[in-house]
């Protein structure tokens, strides 16, 4: 069965990169991708259950509502507590890792990113 990656993120670009780099996982049916570029619709999606996650790839400087706390709020939620998210970001402080690591994130990757270095954290983080 397919495992499920969301990716939320603002930019059109980065979602339609991460969708070309995973085109061959998409393509031979190992996950399932799909995209927001609103994290506040993606939070009431998945409050509702209408929606659900393998893997969460998200971005942190978002409108309305930044990764972190969107990671921050899933979280809170014991069907999502032990899911992994990976932050895709232009940040890199050790100060803003330190807080991600608090709030559950599983890894951290900096934009612009490598096609080979993303596919590779997601088969591993995925266990594919």
């Amino acid at each position: 069965m397919a495992k499920k990656v969301i990716i939320v993120d603002d930019s059109k670009a980065v979602v339609a990169m991460a969708e070309l780099a995973l085109g061959e996982m998409i393509g031979s049916g190992m996950i399932e991708f799909k995209a927001y570029l609103n994290p506040l619709i993606l939070l009431e999606a998945l409050q509702n259950e209408s929606e659900n996650f393998d893997l969460l790839i998200s971005d942190i400087n978002m409108p309305e509502l930044n990764g972190l706390e969107l990671i921050k709020a899933i979280k809170s939620n014991s069907k999502y507590k032990t899911k992994p998210v990976i932050i895709l970001t232009t940040e890199s402080s050790n100060e803003i890792k330190i807080v991600g690591k608090e709030i559950g994130v599983t890894g951290w990757m900096v934009k612009p990113f490598s096609d080979e270095k993303f596919v590779k954290s997601i088969k591993m983080v995925l266990g594919v």
